[in-house]
């Protein structure tokens, strides 16, 4: 059994996957767009059809992970509270790309710097409102 996170993005998860993929490297494993399914097939709340051109349904592989990511119904609010996502960068020097191409058009919550259980920790939230903390730990999950 796995979990994995979904991220809806209101709207924007075609930006939002443009700007992962450059900024930590995630490739897009698979897309769908509203228009790929059969008519009708989504519905947004309100009985309207969701925009055809947007994101009904994409994973990004980050690593050895998967992100599942969505536009939602293209509400234009997305809303991302009480979770972050962990990074975990093989050293400092990675660490230190990854959070401030994070960080570009975000805000730093913490800055990167050590700590007494990583040699790089920093929080930030990015453009899209997604929690994120990147990391180097100090000795090896297991």
């Amino acid at each position: 059994m796995e979990t994995q996170p979904y991220l809806f993005f209101d709207g924007r998860c075609e930006e939002a996957i443009t700007f992962y993929r450059q900024a930590i490297g995630a490739e897009v494993v698979m897309l769908m767009r509203y228009g790929d399914g059969p008519e009708g097939s989504a519905q947004c709340p309100d009985g309207t059809q969701p925009p055809a051109d947007k994101v009904m349904h994409a994973c990004l592989q980050i690593g050895s992970t998967q992100v599942l990511v969505s536009d939602g119904f293209s509400g234009g609010h997305p809303e991302f509270k009480g979770f972050s996502l962990a990074l975990s960068a093989d050293d400092d020097t990675a660490a230190k790309r990854l959070f401030d191409a994070l960080a570009a058009g975000g805000q730093v919550q913490q800055p990167l710097m050590p700590t007494f259980f990583a040699s790089s920790f920093g929080m930030l939230v990015d453009r899209f409102g997604v929690a994120w903390m990147v990391l180097v730990p100090s000795t090896p999950a297991g």
